[in-house]
């Protein structure tokens, strides 16, 4: 399994959105967490398996939340460049490339 590390501002904008949803709910708040683990953790299996979205980013989306998880494979690790909602700016994150 590949390690993996967050942009900062991906970072930040997970822990808004778990924080959020366990304001609305304790328990959903959980269950966005746990989802959220779960992509990345099939990303770190296998980084390649998931499309391009835009290269070099690829992402993994969630079945249950309207997020998804972007990407690059780098040749050490996995960068989580956004925890991104799929509904709100759909370009914001292209910035943290630079």
């Amino acid at each position: 399994m590949k390690p993996h590390a967050f942009h900062p501002e991906a970072d930040g904008e997970y822990a808004e959105a778990a924080k959020f949803y366990a304001e609305v709910d304790p328990e959903l708040g959980g269950r966005f967490f746990e989802e959220i683990e779960s992509l990345i953790s099939d990303i770190r299996r296998q980084p390649g398996q998931f499309p391009l979205f835009d290269p070099p980013i690829r992402r993994h989306f969630s079945s249950v939340f309207a997020y998804a998880v972007l990407y690059a494979e780098q040749p050490d690790r996995v960068l989580i460049v956004a925890v991104m909602h799929m509904k709100r700016r759909p370009d914001y994150w292209r910035k943290r490339l630079r």
